[in-house]
């Protein structure tokens, strides 16, 4: 048997994009019209943002909480594992991120004082993830029911989470897995040869590079 380096990320997705988004269809006619709440969380989010008070900062990070919680559970360990045997894993890390999350929650840092390039990325990052995302599925030919959302479908939850991140300026251990997540859905949608791969990657550059520049040029 062939030593484990040599295997290469084709050799471990054993399913095509067809099938790939077929587990986000049948995720939305299964919990619909959950996603509509879910809508409805991703923009208190960003009123929160918007708002930049203390009480909004402690709502929106236990709402990120629920989102990752749920995309860990519903999605990733109810669907995802039945085409990927590393969902469990992909599970344990979303559950890890939500619990970061709960104690950003509890914790709740105030908003920064002063604007910054980097903050002034956050809300339209966030803009995107919750209603631009959700508009791939029809514009790459796929139905509405494979639309990916924002506290039901990983990609979503965390670029508008990274946009939240940068907004609190929150610790870098709570970038960690939104950023891997990133790099591996990006890996996966380019090894599927699926429409418009670079989204979660593009977001995710975006965000840390923003902060990183910040960070260093103070």
């Amino acid at each position: 048997m062939s030593e484990w380096w040599t295997y290469s990320l084709s050799d471990l997705l054993m399913f095509s994009a067809r099938t790939y988004y077929r587990q986000f269809e049948l995720m939305n006619r299964e919990w619909w019209p959950l996603q509509l709440l879910a809508l409805c969380a991703g923009a208190a989010i960003l009123g929160g943002i918007a708002q930049r008070r203390l009480a909004s900062a402690r709502v929106a990070f236990a709402l990120l909480a629920a989102a990752w919680l749920w995309v860990g559970w519903a999605y990733h360990l109810q669907r995802y594992a039945d085409i990927n045997t590393g969902a469990p894993y992909f599970a344990a890390a979303f559950f890890l991120q939500a619990a970061l999350h709960a104690w950003m929650a509890w914790e709740a840092p105030p908003p920064p004082a002063l604007p910054t390039p980097a903050v002034a990325m956050a809300f339209p990052l966030a803009l995107l993830a919750l209603v631009g995302y959700p508009l791939l599925a029809p514009l790459d030919g796929r139905g509405w029911w494979q639309a990916e959302v924002f506290g039901v479908a990983p990609d979503p939850t965390a670029l508008l989470t990274l946009g939240a991140l940068m907004f609190w300026r929150a610790p870098w251990s709570l970038w960690v897995v939104p950023l891997l997540w990133c790099a591996a859905s990006t890996a996966t949608v380019l090894e599927l040869h699926a429409a418009r791969p670079w989204w979660p990657a593009a977001g995710a550059l975006l965000a840390l590079g923003a902060m990183l520049w910040e960070k260093f040029r103070r």
